[in-house]
């Protein structure tokens, strides 16, 4: 099958690849590792993110994207060239059109970045579109439509919360606060408290299992395994999901002030509207345990779960790839 149309959810912490008609058809971590003496690329995606932390000084692991945005230009464009390979298989004669998701509060320059990295990796034409647009769309709001709706986007790197009326975004913030933060903050909790060192992916581990964003009387309880900073030997420890909640309030706060920014800037009758229908979660972050209860606490707005919400956003490209005289304002490129 000769695949032209694939949608790609760029993301600081993973990345979603969407072909109409099939789906989803890759999910793997934004991870790279290169050969310190010759640069060049030893693993990507999944395979790589097995060496984090575990590799020699001779191997490098790092994400190339950070906060939302190209850190490394050339390893960008080699990861989206792996996965677009690993997509079209042999039928590399046809170069497909990508739909590329980014920050809305991304730069001119940084666009043109992500526009740059995708020709490199073999695209025939490449578009970018705003995640809340995105999210939006693969949540089934009708974006074009007169009414408002609002989106919470929490990812990896990023936070973004919009106001979306048709077709375009009337009121947005984006914060570069989002499950990275969540993940350190997670971390220096634990070094403080029990002056045990973890890596970054038992933070993010801890954050799956029993991460919540209120405290609550059933808690949930996890042993966990790290590097005692006093004896210098590894201990175990349990930890319990209210712990979690206290270690991860500073992120969630600034996450809720930004969602309260775009609300004091929406027009009253789109208000209304989000008020009317409640705000949707999307992003690896609305799998947090409570955080529509919490949102849904300070704002006094209602706020929901989207379905499969670690999707929303690669769905998003699904659609705009099968309607892109539709949804053409909703996207750029630069030719």
């Amino acid at each position: 099958m000769v695949i032209r149309k694939i949608g790609i959810d760029l993301g600081t912490a993973n990345t979603l690849v969407f072909i109409p008609h099939k789906g989803i058809v890759i999910n793997e971590p934004s991870v790279v590792a290169i050969a310190v003496d010759n640069n060049k690329i030893l693993a990507i995606g999944a395979e790589a993110r097995e060496m984090l932390g575990r590799t020699p000084e001779v191997i490098k692991t790092y994400k190339p994207l950070k906060d939302g945005v190209i850190a490394d230009y050339q390893v960008t464009a080699a990861m989206l060239k792996y996965f677009i390979n690993k997509v079209i298989g042999p039928w590399k004669l046809f170069k497909p059109d990508l739909i590329i998701s980014v920050p809305v509060g991304i730069t001119s320059t940084e666009r043109r970045a992500v526009i740059g990295a995708a020709r490199q990796a073999g695209a025939k034409e490449a578009y970018v579109a705003r995640e809340p647009i995105l999210a939006a769309l693969g949540t089934g709001v009708p974006i074009n439509s007169a009414g408002g709706n609002m989106l919470v986007n929490i990812g990896g790197g990023t936070t973004e919360v919009a106001v979306i009326s048709l077709g375009g975004i009337v009121a947005w913030s984006s914060v570069r606060v989002a499950g990275n933060k969540m993940d350190e903050a997670i971390t220096d909790y634990i070094k403080k408290k029990y002056n045990l060192a973890i890596g970054e992916r038992t933070a993010e581990e801890i954050k799956i299992k029993i991460g919540s964003a209120l405290a609550t009387k059933n808690k949930n309880e996890l042993e966990i395994r790290g590097l005692d900073l006093t004896e210098g030997l590894p201990k175990n420890i349990i930890i319990n999901s209210n712990e979690i909640a206290e270690a991860i309030d500073s992120p969630l706060k600034e996450i809720i002030q930004a969602i309260k920014s775009v609300l004091s800037e929406t027009p009253p009758e789109l208000a209304a509207d989000i008020m009317e229908r409640g705000m949707i979660i999307a992003g690896g972050g609305a799998l947090l345990n409570n955080i529509n209860e919490l949102i849904t606490k300070i704002t006094g707005v209602p706020s929901y779960t989207a379905d499969e919400p670690l999707y929303s956003v690669a769905k998003g490209t699904g659609v705009i790839l099968d309607n892109l005289d539709l949804y053409k304002k909703s996207i750029t490129t630069y030719r």
